[in-house]
């Protein structure tokens, strides 16, 4: 059947057809219940944002970068209700790619995976960067060693002239890192709901570690002035605030993770929502308690690159390193799992892509033997290692949050869309489980206002980046996605556009 252009690109795949084709071909079963279902939330989250971004975000809010925190949870708590709706509704493995698909449209459902795939790919990249910095600190604490430059510092780096190149230097402790994590992913290891649990609970009690010895250390004086002041050095003020809200956003990533769980959870109309907003209540505490703490123990103006910033606070405080090594140590345990999960994402994410056919089929091809995507897996760990090696942490972190806002955004637009199509068919499914409270359009809104509020203050670099990143994903789409599509080589008739 032949279609017109606005058509194609606003051409949905039905829930239903998510739902029925993801049990198909999985055939997962619904084991997770609720408290398994909210720690994979909290372990994909902690032990990314809150053991690295305090050294990025402090240089630029300064103490107020506690409100950075709340702001950000707040925008991660608007879109969580968001969430809550479409995942009980569209419980596919492709997340917030399924959602999109399935509400507003195969184009935008194609951008939206361009910025899963931003996010979750620099977020492995970023978190392997920081999982070197814990396991240099670990070793010289340990040992006494520690890892050469040359062999520690990427090539790629901001200086304050802008990029700087150092030929002849590369991080690799951070290609191992993402090197055994797609060894691991290709021979088909699984990571049980059970065993994350008991890591999350590690990861906790760690933090909790943390608090405690740092609290012991605090100074009320380190919180003044609260603002930065502004300067050509630093944002400075509510701006600086906003800012660093951006370089820590993307700590709530966990929130798609809950998400990608939707079809093995028991109960998930129940479950899922209530999953979704514990973990955030969860991280969001801890984030709090931490920065509080790190915050009290060390003076704002020490945070600007600090390598392993929370083991370095514990031997300041104590003059000792063991609370160190025991922090570092967590860290690299906690920081692999989290690498390993992240790498496991990206890959899935493009596996569901490609089996709607907007990508090559090399991305859905599994091993036979151990019934993985070996060759996904091998492709996306070169890309992240090759990143984690040779770029700059401070480049990825605003990149990771922009990936993360502009899908937050996506998944907000799709509850008034979901709903206009229930009120077009007559469809009352949706009304069994949880809604997203005041009507379609008064939380989606604040939603999409927060993330815009926040992505406006991330630099200058990270928008000229993520542009080239769009124009990309735009001219795959139409040179690959559109014509490969599933959906248009069974031609599909596009619904109705609401």
């Amino acid at each position: 059947m032949n279609q017109t252009l606005v058509q194609k690109l606003t051409r949905t795949k039905p829930p239903a057809a998510e739902q029925s084709e993801a049990q198909s071909a999985n055939g997962l079963a619904r084991s997770i219940g609720l408290f398994p279902l909210t720690m994979i939330g909290v372990g994909a989250t902690i032990g990314t944002g809150i053991f690295f971004t305090m050294v990025e975000a402090v240089p630029k809010a300064g103490p107020a970068v506690i409100l950075s925190f709340l702001m950000a949870a707040i925008t991660a708590g608007l879109t969580a209700l968001c969430y809550a709706e479409l995942a009980f509704r569209i419980p596919a493995s492709g997340s917030s790619y399924s959602f999109a698909y399935a509400t507003v449209g195969e184009f935008l459902a194609f951008i939206m995976a361009a910025c899963l795939l931003l996010e979750y790919g620099l977020a492995a990249s970023a978190t392997a960067i920081g999982w070197s910095d814990y396991l240099n600190n670990f070793l010289t604490n340990a040992i006494g060693w520690h890892i050469p430059d040359a062999l520690h510092k990427p090539m790629i780096v901001s200086g304050p002239n802008g990029v700087e190149w150092h030929m002849g230097q590369f991080n690799l402790p951070p290609m191992i890192l993402v090197a055994l994590c797609c060894f691991l992913l290709a021979r088909g290891t699984k990571e049980s709901a059970t065993t994350n649990a008991m890591m999350v609970m590690v990861k906790l009690a760690i933090l909790i570690f943390f608090v405690a010895i740092a609290f012991t250390g605090f100074d009320i004086n380190n919180f003044h002035p609260f603002f930065l002041d502004v300067s050509a050095k630093s944002v400075g003020g509510m701006a600086g605030v906003t800012a660093a809200a951006g370089t820590v956003f993307f700590s709530f990533i966990g929130l798609d993770t809950v998400a990608t769980a939707g079809e093995e959870v028991r109960d998930p109309k129940r479950n899922v929502p209530i999953g979704i907003l514990a973990a955030l209540g969860i991280v969001t505490v801890f984030y709090l308690l931490v920065a509080v703490a790190a915050l009290g123990a060390q003076p704002a103006a020490q945070f600007a690159g600090q390598e392993a910033g929370l083991a370095v606070i514990l031997s300041n405080v104590t003059g000792k390193t063991w609370p160190a090594l025991i922090l570092s140590a967590g860290a690299v345990i906690s920081v692999f799992s989290v690498t390993l999960v992240t790498i496991y994402g990206q890959t899935r994410i493009l596996y569901a892509i490609a089996k709607d056919g907007l990508i090559p089929k090399a991305f859905k091809a599994v091993h036979p033997r151990t019934q993985t995507p070996v060759a996904n897996t091998v492709m996306v760990s070169a890309v992240v290692g090759m990143v984690a090696g040779l770029v700059d942490a401070t480049f990825l972190w605003d990149m990771v949050s922009m990936g993360t806002l502009t899908a937050f955004i996506v998944v907000s637009l799709a509850i008034p869309v979901i709903r206009r199509k229930d009120k077009l068919t007559g469809d009352t499914s949706g009304r069994q489980g949880f809604r997203v409270p005041f009507g379609p359009y008064l939380i989606p809104a604040l939603s999409i206002f927060a993330c815009l509020y926040i992505m406006r203050d991330l630099s200058a670099t990270t928008f000229r980046i993520f542009s080239i990143w769009m124009v990309a994903a735009v001219a795959t789409y139409f040179l690959y996605g559109m014509r490969n599509s599933n959906m248009n080589r069974n031609g599909a008739a596009a619904p109705q556009v609401v």
